[in-house]
């Protein structure tokens, strides 16, 4: 059985943000001021739904699904673009595959004791964040 995701995450680190940001084309501006911000995670994680909240100082992403069941995600404010995104676990892993113009995009998060790992694809780019439970 799959864990429970549910809590509310801090930031605590991140690594290659810059060139997964380059990898989805978003122009140099926009990706130092990303690399700057300290974003949460709020997930609520009930039976087979999921909401996703990512938290920051400039905007809040939201991302509501049912796990296994594809459905068009509008990445426009990230990047402009909407793509064919499904949410699976692969054992304690839980796997986004976001299929449209870029090549392997997605994402998956895990748990280590209290830190939710964020590890984020794009092209041959890996982007790694790590989040604390706090609540």
């Amino acid at each position: 059985m799959p864990p429970n995701l549910t809590g509310y995450y801090r930031f605590v680190s991140q690594e290659n943000m810059d060139n997964y940001l380059r990898a989805l084309d978003i122009n140099v501006v926009l990706r130092k001021l990303v690399c700057l911000l300290k974003p949460d995670k709020e997930i609520i994680h009930t039976g087979d739904h999921m909401v996703i909240r990512t938290i920051t100082s400039l905007r809040d992403y939201v991302m509501d699904f049912d796990i296994g069941v594809q459905f068009e995600e509008n990445l426009e404010p990230v990047d402009g673009r909407k793509c064919q995104t499904t949410v699976s676990w692969e054992g304690d892993q839980l796997v986004c595959k976001q299929l449209g113009e870029k090549r392997n995009r997605g994402w998956r998060h895990w748990l280590e004791g209290n830190r939710l790992h964020l590890r984020m694809t794009a092209e041959d780019e890996v982007c790694v964040q790590v989040f604390q439970k706090v609540k």
